[in-house]
């Protein structure tokens, strides 16, 4: 009898070990920490990595983006350099990232170290938090201080990052709290926060002005600009507040689109930094810097006081219904 019930214990947990360990093996979302990027992979392939710290960067961003066939939505450059037919302007814009231009009169968007900026703020690892990997979803988080040029801690910020596996679609969320450590002043800059440097396919202008060589013009279908008011094109949707806004194209005949959500619930609600050259950015500081001179749109911490921010970024095929999408999101 007791040989009978130590067998059965022993085999429970070798069934325990092996299904937790069929699991892991089998995560849709695996996610893997190194100490200067954490590695996403989804269905066995890589997705993109978070670079936390970098020699040329001074925040960190996520690249590359894909959709669910594993087309790169984002920019390559200045990561990489795969096509003669590529854009090389605004180094900073990398792949997917979060940073205002005005802080405390501090620049944490336009902070590339070759750029020798003497405003420019420098978003330093603190710390990689928690990471999970998982059958449908994964996650990471990290925790920057935000330095000023004198490397003066100014705000802490603590990101995390959610990554699904939803079929067609690539679906990942991004939480960011922001922390004042001293008096912190966000001001009203044209150039922030939330921002993704799309693929050139993508873009609404398809030509490519370079200094001191011919245009380009990038094969295709120009790509739309629109958001949740039914408004199309940049000069519609920029400065524009819109719960949702997307910028939809072909990459390769590969008819699909990026969307950003604006979570209802954030410190301040977004309006769009969206231009046809492939800049897609949520902006919640900028309102007079986008065309509105009715309101200033600064907000000014206390030490400890906080601030909230929260998107979906939403990779999809053509026809999505990213109304009803929205409305789930925020329920």
């Amino acid at each position: 009898m007791y040989l009978h019930i130590k067998m059965t214990k022993l085999t429970q947990n070798a069934l325990l070990f092996t299904s937790l360990g069929v699991a892991t093996a089998f995560a849709q979302v695996k996610i893997t920490a190194g100490s200067s990027r954490i590695h996403v992979e989804i269905g066995g392939k890589p997705y993109g990595d978070f670079v936390v710290t970098s020699e040329e960067a001074m925040k960190p961003y996520f690249y590359p983006l894909r959709a669910a066939s594993g087309t790169i939505v984002t920019r390559h450059w200045p990561m990489e350099k795969v096509s003669a037919i590529e854009p090389v302007d605004h180094q900073h814009q990398r792949g997917m990232w979060f940073g205002p231009d005005l802080v405390n009169g501090y620049d944490f968007w336009n902070n590339e170290f070759s750029y020798k900026n003497p405003i420019a703020g420098w978003s330093k690892l603190s710390k990689i938090g928690e990471i999970k990997s998982g059958k449908k979803e994964g996650s990471l988080a990290a925790t920057f201080d935000w330095m000023d040029p004198k490397g003066v801690k100014i705000v802490e910020e603590s990101r995390k990052m959610v990554f699904h596996d939803a079929g067609k679609l690539r679906i990942v969320d991004v939480d960011v709290d922001l922390t004042a450590v001293t008096d912190v002043k966000f001001g009203d800059g044209k150039d922030c926060c939330f921002g993704i440097r799309i693929a050139p396919q993508l873009q609404e202008d398809k030509v490519i002005k370079t200094k001191g060589k011919p245009n380009q013009t990038i094969p295709g279908p120009p790509g739309v600009i629109s958001n949740s008011l039914g408004q199309k094109t940049e000069k519609e949707v920029w400065g524009k507040p819109a719960d949702w806004a997307d910028y939809s194209g072909e990459i390769d005949g590969e008819a699909l689109g990026i969307a950003i959500f604006d979570h209802p619930k954030n410190s301040r609600r977004a309006r769009w930094h969206e231009r046809g050259y492939g800049l897609f950015a949520a902006n919640p500081f900028g309102i007079q810097s986008l065309g509105d001179k009715s309101a200033d749109g600064s907000v000014t911490l206390r030490p400890g006081e906080k601030l909230h921010f929260q998107y979906r970024v939403v990779i999809h095929p053509a026809g999505t219904d990213l109304a009803k999408m929205y409305s789930e999101y925020v329920k």
